[in-house]
């Protein structure tokens, strides 16, 4: 899997706030709609992992705001996988308008079952990243069976 992704991304209208800037939580819908769309471009889809009984879920999420993005700006969003683990990718992001970096950001997501126990990414995935050569082991197996995702952090 290439390790960049970039698409446009225009502003709408209900994407703003009363000063018709971008309010700050849309950045994050920004981000899902890279990780998403970078997984599409390599011919997969979130449904995929669903159809398998697996999903990813957000651990992790931070957003630095540098500049203000506004109403029917056209935006660059450029997806970096940043780092992947056995049943876990870091993504990093850049919102950019012209040559102006907007917005920085990145997000952890990690595999879980529809129980919330942490499994292992599917083959397909960690065969097509080059961080992933030395991905360790099912994190669950070395539990002697299913590690949960819970409010003390991931195992």
């Amino acid at each position: 899997m290439s390790a960049v992704h970039e698409m446009e991304i225009r502003v709408r209208y209900q994407e703003t706030d009363g000063q018709r800037r971008v309010h700050h939580a849309n950045f994050l819908t920004y981000f899902e709609t890279g990780r998403t769309e970078m997984l599409r471009a390599h011919g997969h889809t979130y449904r995929q992992f669903e159809n398998d009984g697996l999903f990813m879920v957000v651990s992790e999420a931070h957003v630095s705001y540098r500049a203000a993005a506004e109403y029917d700006d056209l935006l660059l969003l450029r997806t970096r996988v940043e780092k992947i683990g056995a049943a876990h990718i870091k993504h990093a992001y850049e919102v950019i308008r012209g040559t102006h970096i907007l917005v920085t950001g990145s997000t952890t997501v990690v595999c879980v079952d529809a129980e919330g126990r942490v499994r292992r990414l599917p083959d397909w995935m960690l065969e097509h990243h080059p961080s992933s050569a030395a991905a360790p082991p099912d994190p669950s197996a070395a539990a002697g069976g299913s590690a949960i995702v819970d409010r003390e952090g991931l195992p």
